[in-house]
């Protein structure tokens, strides 16, 4: 008998030390290989399957820029729109660019996982590239050229050819965007403090590689459409993307999955309906008696469970277990009843909404980079000596600045703030991003001061009245790029962290969807204040703030009304941010 019960005691035992050796084996964060098995830490993840997701992401934004940076001057040369028409369209297309995302989201966290849907929606968005680049290509489907002052417009058949194309690129970027850095985050074992640091590092490096193909957009890109020609300039970004794909797909043995936990949407609706249901039950003082499943993993799949916070109670009668089910025995149907892990992810993204929506206006100011600050650049000096600048490339000067201020950031201004806060990080994500929100209403201050400059030498000269460039230099347009740089690197990449780290195991692609959708947002807003700005200006038959012909406009009002809207939104999210309460992980 003796003997027997050793036997028993050893082979506890050495199940045990297994059980300990694999969990050193393997990540600890439920990630598998793209068979769907438990993954090796020693041989997958981390910085080494991070090359291929990040030269994935410089290539598709390479792309992306490639059109993006330059197509209000190929609306209004080409297609000989407007300035307010080429504006508007411009950031419509770029708000609906951040608003598919959540069509991805969705896709990425309830059926495919993130891998399949980048894969899946690189195929569309490389396609709708070819697309664009037979739009500018084919003499038939596009305007012909100018004749003196003479534009013939666009036929309605070449319209649809190039949005057509356009909007492909739109539906593709949303199956990427917001699932390429949450896809690398993920190669990276939350468990492991060592990887958890890095985790943050690779954030920086993230938006590090997205500058370096904006650079080569707004440099190199632009000078060849306008003086090589668009189909030239439309067939190269295809090209890369192209390259994204097979960088992609390259990193396949070495990453890391997260399996879909099921559809986000659809838990929230549960709690929704659940609570509503049970609004007539009290919520016991005692957390410990809401409904949770008694297993170490929650019921949601990919997802560890979530510890009860007190805020939001009217939420946590969806967990109550009514005296009908403790009866049954039937705790099955989420429509009834759902676990505290299910509700706590509602209640995390009612928290976050505060900070998600200052991040609008930011998104705003930042549209203008590729609309109101080109157009400013078309009617200023864009020569130097024998070369002339296209406008388009002083956002060149935005991605030298996030390429400067993303190492700076990384290696010196951290571990100086790491001494002071005591943060790994240090600063924390909404620190980060109200330097972000600050560094904004001083870039549309000096966009403003410019504006001032250039009209009050319009007036000097007497060329009010006349639709030219004023001989003031473009490289005076350099600080207002400077600054929406710098503010980039503050706000935007502390809002990949914060919706990354703050969101719940099973909604990461959702969130980061969220975060995205502020960009989109933030353009329709950009396209509606210039509505809204032409419309009441120009009424009674005035010339408006934003005439086709700047020199008789007043630009700068509507960069210094930008400016205040950004403060106001400043002093907004500083009250979020003070009574935001982080995420609780059990």
């Amino acid at each position: 008998m003796g003997s027997q019960e050793e036997e028993e005691v050893r082979s506890l035992l050495e199940t045990g030390l297994l059980q300990n050796e694999n969990s050193d084996l393997h990540t600890g964060d439920g990630s598998v290989d793209i068979h769907g098995k438990p993954v090796l830490r020693s041989n997958t993840g981390n910085w080494r399957a991070c090359p291929f997701i990040l030269g994935t992401e410089c290539c598709e934004r390479l792309a992306y820029y490639g059109i993006a940076t330059n197509l209000v001057t190929y609306l209004t040369s080409k297609l000989h729109e407007g300035n307010v028409s080429a504006a508007r369209n411009v950031t419509t297309w770029q708000g609906t660019c951040y608003l598919t995302p959540l069509i991805g989201a969705v896709l990425a966290d309830a059926y495919c996982g993130r891998y399949w849907t980048i894969a899946a929606f690189s195929t569309i968005y490389f396609i709708g590239m070819c697309t664009l680049t037979l739009s500018a290509t084919v003499p038939a489907f596009k305007p012909a050229d100018c004749v003196g002052s003479v534009c013939p417009p666009a036929t309605t058949a070449q319209y649809a050819v190039f949005f057509f194309g356009l909007y492909l690129i739109a539906l593709g970027t949303g199956g990427i965007k917001p699932c390429v850095s949450s896809f690398g985050a993920d190669q990276f074992d939350d468990t492991d403090p060592k990887e958890r640091v890095k985790k943050g590092s690779f954030f920086n490096w993230f938006y590090f590689s997205i500058n370096i193909g904006a650079l080569v957009s707004s440099s190199f890109l632009v000078w060849i459409q306008d003086n090589a020609g668009w189909g030239l300039g439309f067939g190269i970004p295809a090209l890369f993307m192209g390259i994204a794909i097979a960088s992609f797909f390259s990193g396949t043995p070495l990453y890391r999955f997260q399996k879909p936990g099921g559809s986000p949407i659809t838990r929230m609706c549960q709690v929704l309906v659940a609570s509503f249901r049970k609004w007539k039950l009290e919520v016991p003082k005692d957390s410990n008696l809401l409904y949770e499943t008694p297993d170490k993993n929650s019921a949601i799949e990919g997802s560890r469970k979530l510890e009860h916070s007190n805020e939001l109670k009217c939420l946590d009668k969806a967990a109550v277990i009514s005296d009908a089910e403790i009866k049954s025995g039937d705790f099955s149907n989420p429509w009834n009843l759902c676990t505290v892990t299910q509700v706590e992810e509602l209640k995390i993204l009612i928290r976050m909404f505060p900070i998600w929506a200052t991040g609008i206006v930011f998104s705003a100011v930042y549209a203008q980079m590729s609309t109101m600050f080109v157009e400013q650049g078309m009617v200023m000096d864009t020569n130097i000596g024998s070369f002339t600048i296209p406008p388009a490339s002083l956002s060149t000067f935005d991605v030298i600045s996030v390429i400067f201020w993303v190492p700076v950031y990384d290696r010196i201004l951290v571990p100086i703030a790491r001494k002071f806060t005591g943060k790994e990080r240090g600063f924390s994500e909404l620190q980060r991003m109200g330097i972000g929100l600050f560094l904004s209403v001083l870039c549309m201050s000096a966009a403003a001061l410019v504006e001032i400059k250039r009209l009050q030498l319009a007036t000097a000269l007497d060329l009010v009245d006349e639709d030219v460039a004023v001989p003031l230099s473009i490289l005076w347009q350099i600080p207002q790029y400077f600054l929406l740089g710098a503010a980039e690197v503050f706000t935007f990449i502390g809002q990949l962290e914060f919706f990354y780290d703050q969101s719940p195991d099973a909604m990461r692609s959702l969130c980061s969807a969220l975060s995205l959708l502020t960009t989109s947002l933030g353009n329709y807003l950009s396209a509606f204040i210039l509505t809204v700005v032409t419309t009441l200006t120009t009424e009674d038959g005035k010339t408006g703030w934003i005439p086709d012909n700047l020199n008789k406009g007043h630009l700068d009002y509507y960069f210094w009304l930008l400016a205040g809207l950004s403060f106001l939104n400043l002093l907004v999210y500083m009250i979020c941010a003070k009574i935001y309460k982080r995420k609780k992980g059990s």
